[in-house]
């Protein structure tokens, strides 16, 4: 029986898609499923070596291991007029930012990227881990913080503000939904391999949707303390129908992040994208 190794993060969203295959809802032939649970930015990094059989990773990364992963068509992080955001502690006009120290959560993830494309003059950054950004900003280490996840929808209770909002932007740019994250599969397990393992994530995103309640109970456990609504509304916000199959929609607005990049000089070329 061979082991496919997947990586993801411990994440509400995350853990909504994948919990049919964690709980053995799901199960692909012959195969036995290691889940690997680390940050975003983290599974970026074991992804530059081609580490693990299956893995998530930001858009961004993508451009950087398409020559060793293949693009899955299902489990895509996409958001349609949402997505990370900067916040302070109080108000800033957009024209200052560029002068303001910027909490990231990772240089590879797609969020840094956006940063890039919408604030050209690029600000002083600091890398912290994605969860620990709001501290950051509230001691004062940073003067703005660009967060993902969660805290898209938790800020304000934490004395926050938003001072930009990248997911609206590239939707008033570009009518398209928002590319943040991708799954992917390492090319050399084979064509075969590469539709079965796409099959089962599919599956498991079906199982989800239709054992809702019992899949929001697991994805709890990721939620950093947000109550069940909230961890439901985060949850659809990123599993929606982009994650079950990218569609003409999805492909398009990963090629219009990609060139949209190449053409700025911010990725080195424009990945493939046969998705399976």
């Amino acid at each position: 029986m061979q082991t496919i190794r997947i990586g993801h993060s411990p994440d509400p969203d995350d853990a909504f898609m994948f919990y049919a295959l964690t709980a053995g809802k799901v199960a692909i032939p012959g195969t036995r499923i290691e889940h690997v649970l680390e940050d975003i930015e983290s599974l970026n990094r074991r992804a530059r070596t081609a580490e693990l059989e299956v893995t998530a990773v930001s858009a961004a990364t993508y451009t950087l291991v398409a020559d060793r992963y293949r693009l899955m068509d299902p489990g895509a992080s996409m958001g349609k007029g949402y997505g990370p955001i900067l916040v302070a502690r109080e108000p800033i006009p957009q024209s200052e930012l560029s002068k303001r120290v910027v909490a990231i959560p990772g240089s590879h993830t797609t969020a840094a990227l956006l940063l890039r494309i919408y604030l050209p003059e690029e600000p002083p950054l600091i890398e912290v881990a994605f969860d620990q950004i709001p501290r950051a900003v509230l001691e004062r280490q940073a003067d703005v913080g660009l967060l993902i996840h969660e805290g898209q929808l938790t800020h304000p209770s934490m004395g926050l503000v938003k001072v930009m909002d990248l997911g609206e932007a590239w939707q008033r740019d570009t009518g398209l939904p928002l590319p943040l994250g991708v799954n992917v599969m390492r090319r050399d397990l084979g064509d075969a391999r590469h539709r079965q393992i796409s099959q089962a994530l599919r599956d498991s995103i079906a199982w989800a949707h239709a054992n809702a309640d019992e899949a929001l109970e697991y994805a709890m456990r990721y939620g950093r303390g947000i109550d069940k609504e909230t961890c439901r509304r985060f949850v659809l916000m990123y599993v929606n129908d982009y994650t079950v199959t990218l569609g003409e929609e999805g492909r398009r607005a990963l090629e219009r992040l990609f060139g949209d990049a190449h053409a700025r000089g911010l990725i080195p070329a424009i990945p493939p994208l046969d998705a399976v």
